[in-house]
């Protein structure tokens, strides 16, 4: 379609300068990663890359463009309510993007995509899906909990396996050894949902084992106890919710 003729990227970050090796290398024509008050002249949209909390400032200082310019954002949780009165969309990949991802990284994620027009959400899906994600419409009313939820499954599960290899580390066990036991737990949640997915001591019923644990991690690393406790709780309440193996 004619609106991604040109695309500006604004945000060098690791997401903008992801996308914009991406966008290349999907045969478009992409001007950036640019940096503050641009000149977009030429471009039929521009798309920020840049924190939450600077998007009004940035969709405000840009310079030039014509009349039918669209502007998007890549943030989860936020509206485009900060894009103003322009015709404006939104495009979340729904992926982790580290510091030298290739241009591949997108292929096969989902997006949450949105837009303030038929033609604006037109150029949102066509965006995803040349970078070879599948788009899908999230409301605005569902945005916070949308990343929310992504945050869970991203974030937070990073931060649950530095915990775990912490306490493995003081048994002499290192993160490569617990790496197929998290693939295989995760694969499994894919295929099955949480409920059948979960195996343990706690879907057994075998709180003595449970005790045990926790009894070695407040010797060992007792700052994860709180953790400990709060997942124990929830993976309780998951256990009853339905009929766990």
């Amino acid at each position: 379609m004619r609106e991604l003729d040109s695309i500006a990227v604004i945000g060098a970050g690791r997401l903008g300068t992801a996308l914009t090796a991406a966008l290349r290398a999907a045969g478009l024509s992409v001007a950036g990663p640019l940096g503050r008050a641009p000149d977009v002249s030429g471009a039929s949209l521009v798309l920020l890359c840049v924190p939450d909390g600077q998007i009004a400032a940035a969709a405000a200082a840009i310079a030039g463009g014509s009349q039918e310019l669209l502007v998007g954002h890549c943030s989860g949780a936020t509206t485009l309510e900060p894009l103003g009165d322009r015709e404006a969309f939104s495009l979340h990949p729904l992926m982790t993007v580290p510091a030298g991802s290739p241009p591949s990284v997108f292929a096969g994620a989902a997006a949450a995509v949105e837009g303030s027009s038929p033609r604006a959400l037109a150029a949102a899906e066509a965006l995803a899906e040349q970078l070879g994600m599948r788009p899908m419409r999230v409301a605005p009313e569902d945005r916070a909990a949308y990343h929310a939820a992504a945050s869970i499954a991203s974030n937070f599960l990073v931060t649950l396996e530095a915990a775990a290899e912490r306490l493995a580390g003081t048994a002499g066990v290192d993160r490569a050894a617990l790496a197929p036991l998290v693939r295989a737990a995760v694969d499994t949640w894919v295929e099955l949902g949480g409920e059948q997915a979960l195996t343990g001591p706690i879907v057994r019923g075998d709180e003595a084992t449970v005790e045990r644990q926790r009894a070695a991690l407040l010797e060992r690393t007792p700052e994860l106890a709180p953790l400990f406790d709060a997942l124990a709780d929830a993976t309780r309440a998951l256990a009853r919710s339905g009929v766990a193996t």
